[in-house]
């Protein structure tokens, strides 16, 4: 069955929706706006926690509703609600409306439609018993107690969605999608000399539950899990000062997601409060450095088969060999910059209007061995997992903790170090990359990015690379 018919079983056979009068709403609605849609959405959600070892938490919900947007030049109108009837969807006509009084407007053309699927549509949800779901949690506490001595603490969690959405614009034009979502998450507390540190990892994407709960799959990531809190036992504090930094592969894009992906967002620049407005086809990285964001990547956290404006998502090359080359875009800033939508208008939810947003946003390898890299560096610090950041948009500035580090002494790899903060300035940093290695990997599917109140499943993905000179925030 396809996204749209499923989509159809959905909201006009099962939720009583009239499609008929549905578009005369919508018709009459954004008549003599720039843009819109009717956003309608159907999700069920749950999560297990397992703690101390028993089930602590475990909760299934379903959500469903509609939202309602008419644009005009820079001004919309958005009307939502959790009823979904075709009077309700009639009263927030009326308030959508307001925003085209004594206005005469031509609806921009839809977007182009796509036969393509990404990830599979099955429901993730109905593919394993919650006695199994709780079974596995139980085996995965087992398992690390039994495997290290150390270990005082294990909190396992699994978490899984299904949403259904279905775009409907002015003229009759629909689009669907259907996107599963899944993540396992595993921390553990290990004490050793009277020294507590903690130890986790998480993974998942746009797949069912099947890969998850393959022993090879959960085992690994408790492994990792156990091996980070060891390297954290053995940690010494942090020095503090500007040097050479080597970022590992993987989940340190995070830094560039932040510091580099929010501030090529289309509306940012648009009201020029980006530290990149203006600077289109100038050189913002080092020569080497380019940065897409690719939204088609099969089963990723990030990926769309279509965004929540029904465009489909795209391979957006956002930095070429240094210089700035493009932005991700919505409908509505692409329409007012001039410039095509990327696939990148996103929203939360339906109680929430799009933005642009980023989807998997990944820096691509160059041609060095990581191991060359580290050689390189004198004395430095070797940066494999991050935690929490903070980014200012318009300076560009920001702060990173690493929750993964090491010294890096006479080219090889010293001892961990705990309390380090990156903090520097983004389009200053990428113009310090001197070396970039050939071992680009995607983050393990766990990212979820906030802007403006909204969060959104992203994916993020690099290759080694050294940056000649940041500012590390230490504890020596």
């Amino acid at each position: 069955m396809s996204h749209l018919a499923e989509t159809d079983e959905l909201f006009y056979a099962r939720a009583g929706l009239d499609r008929t009068k549905l578009e005369g709403i919508v018709d009459d609605a954004l008549g003599r706006a720039d843009d819109g849609e009717l956003f309608l959405e159907y999700r069920q959600s749950e999560a297990l926690a397992f703690d101390d070892g028993r089930l602590k938490s475990a909760s299934f919900d379903i959500d469903q509703g509609f939202g309602l947007r008419g644009v005009v030049g820079e001004t919309a109108g958005y009307a939502h609600a959790s009823e979904l009837t075709d009077e309700a969807v009639k009263r927030a006509a009326e308030t959508v409306k307001t925003v085209q009084s004594g206005r005469g407007g031509t609806m921009s053309d839809a977007p182009s439609n796509t036969n393509r699927q990404l990830y599979t549509p099955d429901n993730p949800l109905n593919a394993l018993g919650f006695e199994a779901k709780v079974k596995l949690l139980g085996e995965i506490d087992a398992y690390l107690r039994a495997k290290d001595g150390r270990v005082r603490q294990v909190t396992v969690s699994l978490a899984g969605s299904w949403q259904a959405v279905q775009i409907l614009r002015a003229g009759g034009e629909r689009r669907a999608d259907i996107r599963p979502l899944v993540r396992l998450n595993v921390a553990v507390v290990m004490e050793q000399d009277g020294r507590m540190e903690t130890g986790s990892y998480g993974t998942g994407g746009r797949v069912g539950y099947d890969g998850l709960v393959a022993p090879e799959t959960w085992r690994a990531a408790a492994d990792e899990a156990i091996r980070q809190a060891e390297v954290n036992l053995g940690s010494i504090d942090a020095p503090a000062g500007e040097m050479p930094v080597v970022l590992g592969s993987g989940w340190p894009g995070i830094l560039l997601h932040e510091a580099v992906g929010h501030g090529l967002e289309g509306d940012f620049n648009r009201k020029k409060t980006s530290a990149f407005a203006g600077l289109m086809g100038e050189r913002v990285a080092a020569p080497g450095v380019t940065v897409v964001d690719d939204g088609t990547l099969p089963d990723r956290r990030g990926s769309l088969t279509v965004d929540d404006e029904g465009t489909p998502s795209e391979r957006t090359v956002l930095i070429e060999d240094g210089r700035l080359v493009g932005y991700m875009q919505d409908r509505q800033n692409a329409r007012l910059m001039g410039m095509a939508p990327t696939g990148n208008g996103r929203r939360q939810s339906y109680a929430h209007i799009p933005m642009p947003r980023m989807t998997n946003t990944v820096m691509q390898g160059g041609d060095t061995d990581p191991g060359e890299i580290l050689a390189s560096v004198k004395k430095g610090l070797y940066a494999v997992s991050f935690g929490g950041g903070q980014v200012d948009i318009t300076s560009g500035k920001f702060t990173f903790s690493c929750t993964e580090a090491y010294l890096i002494e006479d080219g090889k790899v010293g001892p961990a170090v705990k309390g380090a903060t990156l903090i520097g300035n983004g389009p200053e940093t990428m113009k310090k990359v001197s070396m970039i290695g050939n071992d680009m990997a995607l983050d393990p599917g766990i990212g979820t990015c906030g802007k403006e109140g909204q969060g959104v499943p992203v994916g993020v993905g690099q290759p080694s690379m050294l940056v000649s000179a940041i500012t590390v925030g230490g504890t020596a």
